[in-house]
């Protein structure tokens, strides 16, 4: 029904949205949304890491997960999300980047499950949906560094 109303009051509106140029469009702002997410949150605590790692610390000491293997992942973490959002911009080693975010993304996931931190879960599963989107679609990354490398 409303694909008929489209067609009645937008003309050839349904197929312009077919075109692969927009699909390539949408990738576009979908990798550029997501990738910007990323690299500014690593971009604003980096330069205050040692203060983002001891808040992140006392975040977690209620969970069972030992200062051990929060303080060396608090460290990395700002350093992993500026690094694969700025590769996820500029549309290079995509996947890769990809694949990086996505993985720190299920490590997040699951130490803010141990502290019950269901908002920060949820936050985390938004970016998730980006990760998967971006992934499964990838073919249409046409307007990327990859694609001018792979040329």
């Amino acid at each position: 029904m409303i694909c008929m109303f489209v067609e009645q009051h937008c003309g050839q509106l349904p197929q312009l949205l077919n075109v692969p140029m927009n699909k390539q469009l949408s990738y576009l702002f979908a990798r550029l949304a997501f990738g910007t997410s990323f690299f500014g949150h690593g971009l604003v605590r980096v330069p205050k890491l040692e203060a983002f790692s001891n808040g992140m610390l006392r975040q977690f000491e209620p969970s069972w997960l030992p200062e051990l293997v929060v303080r060396p992942f608090s460290l990395a973490l700002p350093w992993l999300e500026l690094l694969s959002g700025a590769l996820i911009i500029v549309g290079l080693l995509t996947r890769p980047a990809l694949v990086l975010a996505g993985a720190v993304l299920v490590i997040l996931i699951f130490g803010s499950s141990t502290i019950e931190n269901w908002n920060a879960v949820s936050a985390q599963l938004g970016h998730m949906v980006f990760v998967v989107f971006l992934l499964y679609a990838l073919h249409l990354n046409n307007y990327a560094l990859d694609s001018i490398i792979k040329k």
